[in-house]
């Protein structure tokens, strides 16, 4: 009895110890993608991959798939903000408010149906909605991070809030302040963005 305590003491300390260093990866990659450094994608694929696995030991099914697919991302994003056009680095694009209207219309179905599957199988309806809309904007999103398209901020700000009663539930503390972080900076992700995309587009027109 007394080993088996012992065991799962260790097993819980390593996996606290597991969490914050994912926390501080994933603070280093936003931090560096609010920068327009591509080294963030090296930061996220770690930070990620420990999410990934520890999701799956909590048993949170979706949570850890999403992770894993930030993680495939992380390899596309460091190529593609690497790459650019032409051999040049990606630019910050911005995406009109029409196309955004169809992305969050059509990613809502998306989820709404996902959703309706999900709780068939689940005695918890809706949280089988809520992580089906996490799953569905969270994918499209990191899209739009891969191509840097200026309005990812304003949609990570709200995903990041919405599952920070999850992690209050499930005990993820460090997870929950680095969500409240991570909205912090979506903030300021904007706007260091913001002002980068008016000056790059500023020096466009004056060439023209």
């Amino acid at each position: 009895m007394l080993d088996s305590t012992q065991s799962y003491l260790s097993e819980l300390t390593t996996l606290v110890y597991w969490e914050y260093i994912a926390v501080l990866l994933g603070c280093v990659y936003v931090l560096l993608a609010v920068r327009e450094n591509q080294w963030c994608w090296y930061a996220g694929f770690v930070s990620a991959l420990m999410y990934a696995l520890m999701y799956w030991q909590g048993q949170l099914w979706v949570e850890s798939l999403l992770n894993f697919y930030y993680v495939i991302m992380a390899v596309i994003g460091m190529w593609s903000w690497r790459q650019g056009s032409i051999n040049q680095p990606l630019s910050i694009t911005s995406w009109p408010v029409r196309v955004h209207m169809c992305i969050i219309a059509l990613t809502s179905l998306i989820a709404f149906l996902l959703g309706a599957v999900a709780s068939i199988y689940s005695n918890y309806i809706v949280l089988s909605y809520f992580e089906s809309f996490t799953l569905c904007f969270a994918v499209i999103v990191t899209y739009l991070v891969v191509k840097k398209v200026l309005e990812n901020w304003l949609y990570w700000i709200v995903i990041n809030v919405a599952p920070m009663y999850l992690y209050f539930m499930k005990g993820y503390y460090p997870t929950l302040a680095l969500a409240v972080l991570y909205t912090l900076m979506a903030f300021v992700g904007y706007k260091y963005w913001y002002e980068s995309y008016e000056v790059k587009k500023g020096k466009t027109l004056a060439q023209l």
